[in-house]
């Protein structure tokens, strides 16, 4: 059976970011994918320089239009990145209404991207859209620590914290939600981060379950972008194929990043040279050297069930 993805992101014409990071691995595990580009820039902005367009609103409505007039808009799933405009999100929101009207079978993945480490990298006026609108239509959520306390209100101090935190969000609407990254100690020590998952199932008599599930990720040291791109579409993917058991699916997600990094890693610093730092276009994801991986990754990184919090 065919599955069809709508990813709304944006592109680059060097580099992997948006949906340049989404396409390339969900196309080689079998999606059709197409793409609408919230902008197109030359590269990412962490460049010294980038040059580029922005997708209106309204042009974001014509490429739907053009889709629904020809009767193609039947999709099994939605996937959405970084917006920093407000009329572009609440449309962004209709067309999701239309999809999951046409399709009630449809499952829409959202990275609600919103900032890191405490500060906010689009305008504060996002935020009521994403808390009141985007969230609620999500079936999957993929916030890291800060993004996930600024839609509940609460800070995320201890596991049990960030567990009341994803609990909140679920009641908001989405029925998987996975904390990508918090600043949680790791119990492997300070060489790891601490990831958390959470699923709500109904069993077939009807009884709900939750599955709760940690991740001790190892760190990294060096700056990549579109990783949490690459995240949010492998946990797409591998949800698709797992879709009853995160703890599967995250591991394959977290070990295609792993790997990918690993392998990008080793690459920027034999470019870069002993004792010099890598530079942004040295770091970009070796994706297509990486497919092997994509298809079928060996899992290096083990989930834990919290089993404590899980029903």
């Amino acid at each position: 059976m065919e599955c069809r993805v709508l990813s709304i992101q944006s592109h680059v014409v060097r580099g992997y970011v948006g949906n340049k990071s989404a396409s390339f691995p969900l196309q080689v595990l079998g999606f059709e994918v197409d793409s609408i580009n919230s902008v197109q820039f030359s590269n990412h902005t962490g460049y010294a320089h980038w040059k580029g367009q922005v997708l209106t609103a309204e042009e974001l409505n014509e490429l739907y239009e053009g889709i629904k007039l020809n009767k193609v808009n039947r999709y099994d799933y939605i996937l959405t990145g970084y917006s920093r405009d407000t009329s572009f999100l609440e449309m962004v929101v209709e067309i999701i209404q239309e999809l999951k009207k046409a399709n009630p079978s449809l499952v829409y993945v959202c990275d609600p991207v919103m900032g890191d480490h405490g500060a906010m990298y689009v305008p504060e006026y996002l935020l009521p859209v994403y808390r009141d609108k985007v969230v609620p239509l999500a079936d999957i959520l993929t916030p890291n620590q800060f993004e996930a306390e600024l839609l509940t209100g609460r800070k995320i101090t201890t596991e049990e914290d960030a567990v009341e935190v994803m609990d909140l969000l679920h009641k908001m609407g989405p029925e998987t939600v996975v904390l990508t990254s918090t600043d949680l100690p790791s119990r492997r020590g300070d060489q790891f981060l601490v990831a958390l998952g959470s699923q709500n199932l109904v069993k077939a008599d009807g009884t709900k379950t939750s599955q709760k599930i940690c991740m001790d990720i190892p760190k990294v040291d060096a700056v990549f972008v579109g990783t949490g791109d690459l995240f949010a579409a492998m946990l797409l993917a591998w949800t698709h194929h797992h879709p009853k058991d995160l703890k599967a699916a995250c591991e394959k997600t977290v070990s295609v990043l792993h790997h990918v990094i690993k392998r990008t890693m080793t690459y920027a610093n034999e470019m870069a040279g002993p004792g010099e730092r890598p530079s942004p276009a040295q770091l970009e994801l070796r994706m297509v050297q990486s497919k092997a991986d994509i298809e079928n990754p060996a899992v290096v990184v083990e989930a834990t069930v919290l089993q404590k919090y899980s029903r």
